[in-house]
């Protein structure tokens, strides 16, 4: 009973397992088609879609293309027209150049035919007057006696001196208006030179006023039985004046590097208290170092404001110890800086090297820092030492020659120099002259070229710079006035001290007087 029981239940159990599985595998089976069929379904969609797609780009391609053949069909119609626009404006110019021709053409044949006319009628013209000419000779020869060549000769002769008569009137009116317009064009320069170098300067003196605290300072300053002030002159070269002037001491001496040692060390020696000669030698050795590093430092002071460049370490020593040198009261270095700014002013209005022209300017009088040490004239010993130590030659000729009367052959740097240096040394104020010697000078000029025999009247001019002599014609002949020039010049540099040099003019004046009535 059990056994079939359970065999039923095994058959009944196999047969539900096999209708579930046969169910399962169903729907199984139909979920696979509804999947195949959506799949297919979505597979046709896209094939639309990309269908479509591929219509539109076609299109799109298609309206592009026909866009771009399009605008390439209207450009090649512009071009087209423009072509033919500029053929049609060629033809047209060409059209007016040939009508021009043309034209041409015919006024050149009408030109030709007058010219021809003309021509014939200056044939005819001709012949009339070598015919007029040779009967105009025949009638001269006839009244005046002269043959054809005579005449020719004499009209020549009066025609060349009529033509010399003109040129040389030319030549006259050419020179007096060149002078007049170089005199007008220097007077300017040297006018804006001025202006633009307008210095402040105080005339200098020989000698130096230390103030003491009190008048006991005198005594320590002498010392006992005047050991300090010998020991002080003695190391400084300098004379030590103490007078009654009340509470000060004179420092004297003609050599401003010395008179400036002197000065500094003593006013040193009195703020210090101690002095006796052990002291006053090592201050005044210590002051002589400084004041020698202090003209180093003038001389490079002063090429910087010349605006110069680089010059040799000997030169600006030398420069530097102008800074304690004078001439007539004028500092000598504030001088040479002046002539440098002028001459540097002169050169940039007429177009010259205003560099070198500043850089002669300023070592012009570089032989006065050494002429006591080496014989000869300050500019020939600036110009050896400009010479030695490297300056161009145009500088070296500016320096040596800025005294020089006759600068015709020299350079224009030279020329601006000799301007500067007197435009500096000349202006009021700039120098100093006892009023009562420098008549007395004048005098004794005037006196001096009267002297001589032959001369009417004497003229000291240019302060003195300057002595204009009149002759008379009959005992002073042409020839003779350059020698009385020369020994008048001879005279007054053995009769006479002057600064710089003196121009000596001899005026010879031949007049002839008649009178029209």
């Amino acid at each position: 009973m059990n056994s079939v029981f359970i065999a039923v239940l095994a058959v009944a159990c196999l047969s539900a397992g096999y209708l579930l599985r046969k169910h399962f595998v169903e729907i199984r089976l139909k979920r696979a088609q509804d999947l195949a069929e959506e799949i297919i379904k979505d597979a046709q969609e896209k094939a639309e879609t990309l269908k479509r797609e591929a219509q539109l780009k076609s299109k799109d391609e298609l309206y592009r293309l026909k866009e771009e053949l399009e605008r390439e069909m209207r450009e090649q119609g512009e071009k087209l027209r423009q072509f033919e626009k500029r053929l049609l404006q060629k033809e047209e110019s060409l059209d007016r150049r040939v009508d021009s021709f043309e034209r041409r053409e015919r006024l050149l044949a009408k030109k030709e035919r007058e010219n021809a006319g003309r021509a014939r009628e200056l044939n005819l013209l001709k012949e009339k007057r070598r015919a007029l000419l040779k009967e105009a000779q025949q009638e001269v020869v006839r009244v005046a006696g002269l043959t054809r060549n005579e005449a020719r000769d004499a009209l020549m002769r009066e025609m060349v001196a009529s033509a010399r008569e003109r040129s040389a009137r030319t030549i006259r009116d050419i020179e007096a208006e060149s002078r007049e317009k170089a005199e007008k064009v220097s007077r300017e320069i040297i006018s804006t030179a001025i202006q633009r170098c307008a210095s402040e300067y105080a005339a200098e003196t020989s000698v130096a006023v230390v103030y003491l605290p009190n008048d006991e300072m005198k005594g320590r300053i002498i010392g006992r039985e005047g050991r300090n002030i010998r020991a002080f002159e003695l190391a400084t070269g300098v004379d030590l004046i103490v007078d009654d002037t009340p509470e000060a001491v004179i420092v004297s001496c003609f050599d401003g590097i010395k008179r400036k040692i002197a000065e500094v060390a003593l006013e040193r020696l009195i703020a210090d208290g101690r002095i006796h000669p052990a002291r006053i030698e090592e201050v005044v050795s210590k002051v002589r170092k400084e004041i020698d590093a202090k003209i180093i430092e003038e001389g490079e002071q002063a090429l910087f404001e010349a605006r110069v460049g680089k010059v040799h370490p000997e030169l600006v020593k030398m420069l530097g110890r102008l800074r304690y040198r004078t001439s007539y009261g004028q500092n000598v270095l504030q001088h040479s800086k002046e002539v440098a700014h002028i001459a540097g002013i002169m050169a940039s209005e007429l177009g010259a090297d205003a560099r070198t022209a500043r850089r002669s300017g300023l070592l012009h009088d570089i032989g006065k820092a050494a002429d006591h040490e080496v014989e000869g004239t300050h500019a020939e010993i600036g110009a050896n030492l400009a010479r030695k130590y490297g300056e161009s030659e145009a500088v070296v000729e500016a320096i040596g020659r800025h005294h020089d009367a006759d600068l015709r052959e020299a350079q224009v740097g030279t020329v601006l120099v000799q301007a500067a240096d007197a435009l500096s040394a000349s202006r009021p104020g700039a120098r100093r002259e006892v009023l009562e010697s420098y008549i007395k000078r004048l005098e004794k000029l005037e006196q001096i070229a009267s002297s001589f025999k032959g001369v009417n009247k004497t003229y000291a001019i240019q302060a003195g710079r300057e002595i204009r002599i009149l002759v008379d014609q009959d005992q002073v002949p042409d020839d003779g006035a350059s020698s009385l020039a020369r020994d008048v010049a001879e005279k007054i540099e053995n009769d006479l001290e002057y600064p710089g040099q003196i121009k000596v003019t001899v005026i010879r004046e031949t007049r002839a007087i008649d009178y029209a009535k």
